[in-house]
């Protein structure tokens, strides 16, 4: 019979089985015994082994995004890219996968207020010039024949009239709009989504929590956002200078990525992120921070006003409760990071950071002022 075979190898149903059980074989049976809708799931379960089949090895499968312990498919947000059929790694000890995020967010916040200020320091140094060449370039215009709806010119006017926040800004738009327009190429989708998007299961952890802050695939989401960073620039701009905004907002973006990694890991549910809100919550919860009786008003809603700091409770309020509850419209965890590191920084980080730069820079001026000097000999 075909059993006695297949007990020679090992893989017997078992004697008292026999070759069938009610006229049914070991393969029929199981299928009897599995109830329909568990077909098809991520579920091991050897009911073989009761025909006296070996126990298979478990095997670490690749996980597909957010799929979930219930087996539905990925409900995925308006807001991130069609990743269904991208495949996901996760580790088999999540912890671990928490190490190397955590020393870039470390090393990349120190490079960042490090570089704004040296940054403040170079900038102040070559104010001085730049005023003496203002006055050189406005008196050049003054004896330079003026052409008629001169497009440079109106540029030039543009520009001069814009605060300092928001000349300050203009180039995050620009980077934001540069790679919103790179998702709608075909051939750049896997490379966008390997590198612009932020996710605790992917092979590449680190460089993501930076460019994804800049990364928007949905036009609403970006719009959103940038319109949000445009009415605050000014404000925040006035409060910490330009120099050390450009530092607070570049961590914020790695930061608010790192709170999302962990309540990934801990909660267990994967998927990709993307999009400026946690650093312009940042943004957002410093000002509300420094100006709680600022009155802010909802876009589409403008009738209807509140103070900064019930904003900033509201907004709170609402992405700990999407974190708590599971919520995958916004990534909640990242909204959280940034709007509690903004306000701690304006709180407590500017005491204990930027007013504590003062060592570096004499570096950099020592560095600057007895650089290699021309020449061998001495005077």
């Amino acid at each position: 019979m075909a059993w006695r075979g297949w007990a020679q190898r090992g893989w017997g149903c078992g004697q008292a089985w026999g070759a069938s059980v009610g006229g049914r074989s070991c393969e029929e049976l199981t299928a009897v015994l599995t109830p329909p809708q568990l077909l098809g799931r991520r579920f091991n379960f050897f009911i073989q082994q009761k025909c006296g089949f070996r126990k298979a090895p478990r095997k670490v499968e690749p996980r597909r995004s957010d799929t979930g312990t219930s087996g539905e498919a990925y409900k995925r947000s308006a807001l991130i890219p069609p990743v269904e059929e991208t495949v996901f790694y996760p580790s088999p000890y999540p912890i671990r996968s928490l190490i190397k995020p955590l020393f870039f967010t470390v090393g990349f916040t120190g490079c960042a207020f490090g570089s704004a200020a040296i940054w403040q320091y170079e900038s102040l140094k070559s104010r001085v010039q730049s005023y003496f060449d203002g006055i050189k370039a406005d008196w050049l215009d003054s004896i330079r024949p003026q052409k008629e709806g001169d497009f440079r010119k109106e540029i030039n006017k543009w520009w001069n009239n814009l605060s300092d926040g928001q000349r300050t800004v203009t180039g995050i738009i620009a980077a934001n709009v540069l790679v919103f327009c790179l998702w709608r190429v075909p051939s750049l989708q896997r490379t966008m989504i390997r590198y612009f998007t932020s996710n605790p299961a992917s092979k590449v952890l680190c460089s993501p929590m930076l460019l994804s802050t800049f990364s928007h695939f949905s036009l609403f989401h970006m719009a959103a956002n940038m319109y949000v960073l445009w009415s605050f620039s000014s404000s925040i701009v006035n409060i910490l200078g330009q120099e050390q905004f450009m530092a607070v907002y570049l961590s914020a973006g790695v930061i608010s990525n790192f709170v999302s990694y962990v309540g990934k890991v801990a909660t267990g549910r994967y998927g990709p992120s993307l999009g400026a809100s946690g650093a312009i919550m940042t943004v957002l919860a410093a000002v509300c921070t420094k100006i709680p009786e600022g009155r802010l008003a909802i876009i589409f809603l403008p009738m209807f006003t509140f103070t900064a700091g019930n904003a900033l409770k509201a907004i709170i309020a609402m992405d700990t409760a999407g974190m708590i509850l599971g919520w995958k419209f916004f990534d909640h965890a990242a909204h959280l990071g940034g709007a509690l590191f903004g306000i701690w920084y304006v709180t407590y980080g500017h005491e204990l950071i930027w007013k504590n730069r003062e060592p570096l820079v004499k570096i950099w001026h020592e560095i600057r002022t007895n650089g290699p000097k021309k020449g061998g000999g001495s005077k």
